[in-house]
């Protein structure tokens, strides 16, 4: 299908009045009272919401319903659009609209008859200059034009259309040549909308090349790359295409910074994307979406989390907080659904630790490396194959699981309770069969975790830690001396499993691949953990593929043979770099599993002697025993 920005290029037309989009229907244009196709591919419910979100309608969505919901928006070369949509079910219509472009007085005016038609009909627009030629893109494609592209001029003499010409048909076809008026819903409609500039780029708008578009005769020109020229110029409501751009690009993050340009996290590197942002329109994006509840410790402590939920756009957990220039937030993307250990290239020994009744599971790395989503997926396990009562405590809620054969009850702290050290000493008594704790980052919190795996709880958590070893050295070292035998006994006989992983760009470097070490709970580590021998488990690990141990470099190098990531960047994580290397060069052969190994010449003892060799074997055991007889 065509991308947006072509489709609502058609509005430059001077026959063409509207532009409408329908669930299961073709993308249509309004000509002399008729709709005719711009695209020959039928719109699906998710598509018609990602592009009302790219169109700033992003705090409309969920409330979206049988009463029309209208806001407005100015796109780069056509001018200000007045958006309508509905929803019935699953069905969705929407219609846009060019509008004049009226002074901010003459906008305050007008907001009070929003909801009414002018007096009489508008004057006719002259004509207006052709739009761009379609291109034949996916609509989930960026348009990302290169330095020196022309943007197409606003045309000043538009056709108006009134509030009640972009009313909704919402049987389920086309709308007929004369729709039916319905009066907008004016506790949605913000008239802000209609002073905020232009936005050069939306959401949905197809990635292409300069050569690919052909610039119009007297265009002015666009900023670097046709990005965003700044936040002066960028719409009430662009949060939402930012953030939906962030899901088109496969981002794991956006940053938004006052002083500089938004940045998206692409394969681990931060990509900026238009001019720097003005920090008070940094501040006037931020703060309306942090909570009120979370308002004064923003105040207070200058930073604080939360998670959006933002309708078609999916779920972000977002940190606002405010720096030297100004505030800045960083918004990680949560993906849609519920990821599976296969989804993520992780090993299966990691799910069968979910079988366990009781016991302690630890999944560590870095921050930003994939904890939580190993975790989500560990649950999703017990989820769908477990009839099991399931409490997670997170901050703040990430993933929602869906209801599947346990019951899980997610709280979130501040919301839900005050800490996890309440949560979880709570949970005892609500009969639990697994606890969820999103971070164990402090003593009480560790304490009443492994309190909770000793007493016939399976207890899963995550850590900020950079391996295994150092993960049983910091369970214990969190604690005072006096207590740490206490804490070496109960590890040794409750410890399931740990996960320690890091996340790597792919070869094309636009996703990333997980490397996991994984050390799972036998005798030979709880003797060593109860025997304070800790710095001996790497040995462990070198020796003991056979107890399903999966060090962190035999997972790298995998990743290498298979062509997932490349040498450089397994080099930079590993633990022992030129060892890997060698292994992956050829230089150096991988050490053999004790199983794999040739088996050992027998003793001298046990092969046939020679009658030259047991005559000289009797004589010297003759001196012997002389030696000792006299």
């Amino acid at each position: 299908m065509n991308a947006l920005r072509s489709w609502l290029s058609q509005l430059n037309r001077p026959e063409v009045t509207e532009f409408a989009v329908a669930t299961g229907r073709m993308p249509s244009v309004k000509v002399s009272g008729a709709f005719q196709a711009v695209d020959p591919g039928a719109l699906s419910t998710d598509d018609i919401l990602l592009l009302l979100s790219a169109l700033g309608g992003g705090r409309f969505i969920e409330t979206l319903g049988a009463k029309p919901s209208q806001w407005h928006i100015r796109v780069e070369g056509i001018g200000a659009i007045a958006v309508v949509a509905a929803r019935q079910g699953d069905l969705v219509h929407a219609r846009m609209t060019r509008m004049q472009q009226p002074s901010s007085t003459a906008i305050a005016a007008a907001a009070p008859a929003a909801g009414a038609a002018p007096a009489g009909a508008a004057p006719a627009a002259p004509a207006a200059p052709p739009g761009r030629p379609s291109q034949q893109l996916s609509m989930r494609e960026h348009l990302a034009p290169e330095e020196g592209q022309r943007s197409p001029p606003r045309d000043p003499d538009v056709k108006r259309t009134s509030s009640s010409d972009a009313a909704l048909d919402l049987r389920g076809a086309p709308p007929p040549a004369e729709p039916r008026a319905v009066r907008p819903s004016t506790a949605r409609f913000d008239p802000r909308a209609e002073e905020a500039p232009a936005i050069e780029r939306t959401a949905l708008a197809a990635r292409a090349p300069a050569a690919a578009v052909e610039p119009r005769a007297g265009a002015r020109p666009a900023s670097a790359a046709g990005r965003p020229r700044g936040a002066a110029d960028v719409p009430a409501g662009a949060l939402d295409g930012w953030l939906a751009l962030a899901r088109e690009q496969g981002a794991s993050d956006l940053h938004l910074v006052a002083g500089r340009p938004p940045l998206l996290r692409i394969g681990g590197e931060l990509v900026p994307h238009g001019d720097p942002l003005d920090p008070a329109a940094v501040q006037a994006h931020l703060l309306p979406r942090v909570p009120a509840r979370l308002a004064p410790a923003l105040e207070a402590e200058g930073s604080c989390d939360f998670a959006l939920e933002l309708g078609a756009l999916g779920r972000f957990r977002v940190n606002v907080a405010r720096h030297r220039g100004g505030y800045k937030g960083c918004f990680r993307l949560i993906a849609r659904s519920v990821p599976t250990l296969a989804s993520l290239g992780l090993p299966d020994a990691i799910g069968r630790a979910a079988r366990h009744h009781q016991g302690l599971i630890v999944i560590t790395g870095p921050t930003g490396h994939g904890k939580t989503t190993t975790l989500t997926a560990i649950v999703d396990i017990l989820n769908r194959e477990t009839s099991h009562h399931i409490i997670t405590v997170e901050d703040p809620v990430e993933f929602i699981h869906p209801r599947g054969k346990a019951m899980i009850s997610q709280r979130e702290v501040g919301t839900h309770t005050r800490s996890f050290e309440n949560a979880l000493k709570a949970s005892l008594r609500e009969d639990p069969d697994v606890i969820v704790v999103g971070e164990l980052r402090d003593t009480a919190t560790v304490r009443m975790a492994l309190a909770a795996s000793e007493t016939g709880h399976l207890v899963l958590g995550t850590m900020n830690t950079p391996s295994a070893a150092k993960t049983i050295d910091r369970l214990i070292d969190l604690f005072p001396p006096g207590d740490q035998q206490q804490v070496r006994v109960t590890l040794a006989g409750g410890l399931r499993l740990i996960v320690s992983q890091r996340l790597l760009p792919s070869e094309g470097g636009r996703r990333m691949v997980a490397a996991a070490e994984v050390l799972p709970g036998s005798v030979a580590l709880w003797n060593l953990i109860r025997d304070s021998k800790t710095f001996q488990i790497p040995s462990l690990q070198q020796r003991g593929k056979s107890l399903g141990i999966i060090r962190l470099d035999d997972s790298l190098a995998e990743l290498v043979r298979g062509g997932k990531t490349t040498l450089e960047a397994a080099l930079a994580v590993a633990e022992a770099p030129d060892e890997l290397e060698a292994v992956l060069t050829g230089k150096r052969q991988p050490a053999l599993a004790p199983d794999r190994r040739p088996p050992a010449p027998p003793p001298d003892a046990a092969r046939p002697a020679s009658p030259e060799a047991g005559k000289g074997l009797f004589e010297r055991a003759g001196a012997l025993f002389g030696k000792k007889g006299g």
